[in-house]
């Protein structure tokens, strides 16, 4: 089992299942891919990773999510760990919510929805390099 981990977080089960496989497809056995229906739901996978001592390296979160928004709620995983990349998937962020990330989270990348296979391997793959 890996020792690294890909987090993906939308309140969307079938966005989750469609990440979960083409990172799968894309990056094979190499990390360990944890989804989150929602900010509270990332936490605990979060906590349960480092418990295990599995290394989060990326969390992909979307913006527009019941509770807290993907921005706020990337911002306080940047607070807590300054080190895992953040990238935000969505369909409907405005330009200040994008803006408001990449400031308070360290925003690596924003995938607009519908994304392809490609561009989400193409930034997963440059982030962990």
């Amino acid at each position: 089992m890996s020792n690294a981990a890909i987090l993906c977080v939308d309140d969307e089960d079938a966005i989750l299942r469609c990440l979960k496989e083409q990172l799968k497809r894309c990056f094979g056995n190499r990390y360990v891919y944890e989804v989150a229906q929602s900010a509270e739901e990332a936490w605990i996978a979060i906590d349960e990773l480092i418990d295990e001592q599995i290394k989060i390296l990326i969390i992909v979160s979307d913006w527009l999510m019941p509770g807290v928004r993907g921005d706020e709620f990337l911002t306080q995983v940047h607070q807590r760990f300054p080190k895992i990349v953040t990238v935000m998937l969505t369909g409907q962020a405005d330009e200040a919510a994008i803006e408001r990330a990449k400031q308070q989270a360290n925003l690596y990348a924003c995938l607009h929805k519908p994304w392809t296979e490609e561009e989400l391997q193409q930034v997963i793959h440059t982030a962990l390099n």
